[in-house]
Formats: structure tokens, sequence, C-alpha cells
């Protein structure tokens, strides 16, 4: 009889156990879950709106960190020989006259450029504190609850009660010298209620998830718990509230200036500028126009980011 035994494939064993290896191998990498921050990041980079903004707030950035970069104007120097009717010299690109001059002889151009440092400078310190002092009362409101959140809730009512423009206006009345942290104290003490109902929220929120249970079983701290576990996962929200809040506070610190009760010369502001321009809108409009449209490019930059960090952090939008 012939023999009938089967012998072993020798080349597609191999092959199969190569093949399980491979997979054995990948399985790990393909289930690997990703964070919330790196699905964000990753959403990000592929968001146009994102990318235009990111690139708007760097030029802006480093406009008003190194100005002598983009002019080399001093723009306080008033040349009488030049006069607001000198209308914009478009072809001379990045000169002294490339804007035209203010009604006192001042190089608008340069003073749109070395007016985006304080303009920015405030709604980055307004951004930073409120973000710091909300952000605190509302995770321990949002943590302790109890008497606690109680009284920490009623005093964010009391201060989210008073009017932000009226409340400000009336402590920077009180001052003769008007610089740019004086400006950004005052509206930081009456801006930070809205962060701090946000963070409050969030942490009420996220207390209760599993890690969290799980972690107070284990004995882990109370600071450890409130920075190791739920910060992490509570401030996206305040995140996106104060980015979009940044271009805001922007806004209102050239309102308020334009009002007379912001900042104050010396300090070069686009506030200040679009305020010494509205006597001579109707003749020379362009005087007003390119404080203004830069102050208007630097507010919807921001609020862009806010849009395309929002989208990229709620869940619910995936």
């Amino acid at each position: 009889m012939p023999d009938v035994t089967k012998t072993p494939d020798t080349d597609a064993a191999p092959t199969a156990a190569a093949a399980g290896e491979a997979a054995v191998v990948a399985a790990p990498a393909a289930g690997k879950p990703r964070s919330l921050w790196s699905d964000a990041w990753r959403d990000l980079r592929r968001n146009p709106l994102f990318v235009i903004s990111a690139l708007l707030i760097v030029f802006l950035l480093v406009m008003a960190a190194f100005p002598q970069l983009f002019t080399s104007t001093n723009p306080r120097n008033g040349d009488l020989t030049h006069h607001f009717l000198t209308k914009p010299s478009y072809g001379d690109v990045f000169s002294a006259d490339w804007f035209g001059y203010d009604k006192q002889g001042r190089s608008i151009y340069a003073r749109v450029v070395y007016g985006a440092r304080a303009s920015i400078t405030v709604g980055v310190l307004v951004t930073l504190a409120v973000t710091l002092v909300g952000g605190l009362i509302g995770m321990l409101a949002g943590y302790y609850g109890g008497w606690i959140d109680s009284v920490l809730s009623r005093l964010t009512d009391i201060f989210f009660g008073i009017p932000f423009f009226l409340g400000s206006m009336v402590i920077l009345v009180s001052f003769t010298d008007r610089k740019v942290w004086v400006v950004a104290a005052a509206m930081a003490f009456l801006g930070w209620t809205q962060i701090a109902r946000v963070m409050r929220g969030s942490v009420i929120t996220t207390k209760q998830s599993d890690y969290v249970t799980a972690a107070r079983a284990l004995g882990a701290g109370t600071g450890r718990i409130m920075f190791r576990h739920i910060l992490p996962n509570a401030i996206a929200p305040v995140i996106v509230v104060a980015t979009i809040a940044l271009g805001g506070y922007i806004a209102a610190e050239a309102t308020l200036s334009y009002l007379g009760l912001g900042l104050a010369e010396p300090i070069i502001s686009w506030g200040i500028d679009i305020s010494d321009a509205k006597d001579s809108i109707r003749e020379n409009p362009h005087v007003m126009f390119f404080p203004a449209g830069m102050l208007c490019i630097t507010v919807l930059a921001f609020i862009m980011l806010g849009d395309a960090v929002r989208d990229a952090l709620d869940p619910k939008l995936r």
C-alpha cells in the first residue's frame, strides 16, 4: 500500500507562525487607548480654523514681543511736517508712511505695531488671573460641597451681579496712573465668576467617576485626588472658556481705553489710538481703520482658537 502519511508543510508553518506573532504584536498597539488630549491634538492639527488662528496668534505675539522687527520708527515721535491729511502710502510696505500719520504727525503703522504689546499683555494677564482664582474657587466648591459650596457659590453670585464694565470703570476712575497691571487687576477682580462656575460644574461631574472613587478607596489624600485625578479631567471646559474670554478681555481693555478710563499715555494702546481718531473719522477714516482693524483681527483670532479647541475637546462633537 502506498504511504499516505502527510508531511507537514514546512513553508506554510513559519508563515502562519509569523502572522500569529505579528497579530499578537499589533493587537496591543491597535487596542492602546488614547487620551482625550492626544485625540484633541490630532483633531486640532487637521482643523483649518485652528491652523489659521494659531498662525495669526503667533504672528501677533512675535509683533508684541519684538516690535522693532517690524518697524524702526519711534511711535511716540511726532513730526508736524506730517499730518493726518497725509494719506497712507500703500506702496511703501513696512515704512512709516504705510498707514499714514495721525493728527500729531505720529506714524500710524508704528503705533499699530507697538500697540499690540499693551493690549495683548492686558488680555493675557487678566486671563491667567481669572483662571487661577476662578478655577481654585470652583474646584473647592465642587469638590467639598456642603456649606463650603454654599458660601463660595453665594460669593460668586455677588460678584457675578456686578456689571463688568461699570465695576471696572468705578475701580479705575480712582487711579490717576493707570498702568498695565492696574487695568488688568481691575478687570480680573470682576471677571473670575464665569470660570468659577464652569470649573465647579466640571468638578462635580468628574468627582463621581469610578477612578476617583477607586483612588479614595486606596487611601489617596485630598490633594492627590484633586490635582492628580480630578483637575486633569475637569480642566478642558475651563481652557475653552478662558481662550475665548482672552479675546473678550482685549476688546474690553480697548473699550475702557477708548472711554478714557483704561490705559493712558504714554502707553501705546489700540484703544487710545481709536479714541484719538474719533474726531477725524469722517474726513480721514484710515486713522481709525488700522488700529480698529488690528483689534478686530486679534479678538477674532482668539475666538476662532477657542472654537477650535472646544470642538476638539467636546466628546459630543466627535
